[in-house]
């Protein structure tokens, strides 16, 4: 029997149990568990390794409440302190393992995950799966034939010296923008609005410098209407009739939240939000959720996860492990 499972080892899911071990919660009865075969699999995959990790998100105060904290890092800097936290903390993590279902126990007195390896007895769940491992596509239909053309990151395919189109007007589109340009690739950014509204300063103010040196142009108040293939490349149609082909295309539309999943699990929704009680608790009683989760659409930081692990803990604590 565990007193608490984590689903997902990223951020908040290594956060959430290294709570669990300060609030003094043996190391036996904390597990995580992890679909990828390396914790925080979607920062590696969907971060360039340019990446800054900004401590101020957004233009919110970087302020900490709990055991982890980070300040402005790397990528590697911040893998690296979540590898030291996974040892020091003494976190049990089973990788390449997939939840598949969250049962409530009759009476409501704890859970039963099932894997596909195996299940557990838990009082408690905590999921912090996060959103990017699930990318949002655009509305029209993608060519099947430029698979290896339209992509969703830039860690996995090499890309110098191309025409490339970046598709979308947050943080992830700026940094793959400067992180292409910077590569000597030819670089545009279509958004649809004329202003950049989502970025926090630091991805604006570095994306809009670019433009006005000419080494990313930027296609503020335009809107992809279709993408298809002409002689292996996409061909790109803009709302309006224009035209233009790449050599990628680039979509940073952010991601959504693994509904059917909440669902299944018995949480209630507002509208496209899950529904949060105080410490991020669900509408299922000792069933949590963390990170990106509980941020709702304007999602959240590092430090984000890492208080949402603290909070919940704390109410975790005070109701089921006195």
């Amino acid at each position: 029997m565990q007193d608490i499972v984590i689903i997902g080892a990223g951020p908040a899911g290594i956060s959430m149990a290294v709570e669990s071990r300060t609030a003094g919660v043996p190391s036996e009865r904390v597990l995580v568990i992890e679909r990828a075969h390396e914790h925080s699999f979607a920062i590696r995959k969907y971060y360039p390794e340019s990446k800054v990790v900004t401590a101020n998100y957004k233009g919110f105060e970087a302020v900490c409440t709990g055991t982890m904290c980070l300040a402005d890092s790397t990528k590697a800097e911040m893998l690296s302190y979540l590898d030291k936290a996974i040892l020091d903390f003494d976190v049990r993590v089973r990788y390449n393992e997939t939840v598949w279902k969250i049962h409530q126990d009759e009476g409501g007195r704890g859970f039963t995950v099932l894997t596909d390896k195996g299940q557990y007895e838990t009082r408690v769940v905590a999921i912090a799966i996060g959103i990017l491992g699930k990318p949002n596509k655009p509305a029209y239909p993608l060519p099947a034939s430029l698979k290896k053309r339209l992509l969703f990151e830039i860690v996995s395919t090499e890309v110098r010296g191309t025409r490339v189109l970046v598709v979308g007007g947050g943080d992830s589109a700026s940094e793959y923008a400067q992180h292409l340009a910077h590569r000597g690739n030819e670089v545009a950014l279509s958004y649809r609005r004329t202003e950049f509204s989502r970025m926090n300063h630091i991805n604006r103010d570095g994306l809009l410098a670019l433009g006005q040196r000419g080494q990313v142009r930027l296609l503020l108040g335009s809107d992809v209407a279709s993408v298809r293939d002409v002689d292996g490349k996409p061909e790109v149609s803009f709302a309006g009739g224009a035209t233009e082909t790449f050599d990628y295309v680039v979509y940073a539309l952010g991601g959504s939240a693994p509904h059917d999943f909440l669902k299944a699990a018995g949480i209630e929704f507002d509208g496209p939000e899950p529904v949060l009680k105080d410490g991020y608790e669900t509408t299922v009683p000792g069933l949590f959720l963390l990170g990106d989760l509980s941020a709702g659409r304007k999602g959240g930081s590092i430090n984000w996860a890492f208080n949402s692990a603290n909070t919940a803990m704390k109410r975790i604590c005070d109701r089921y492990l006195r």
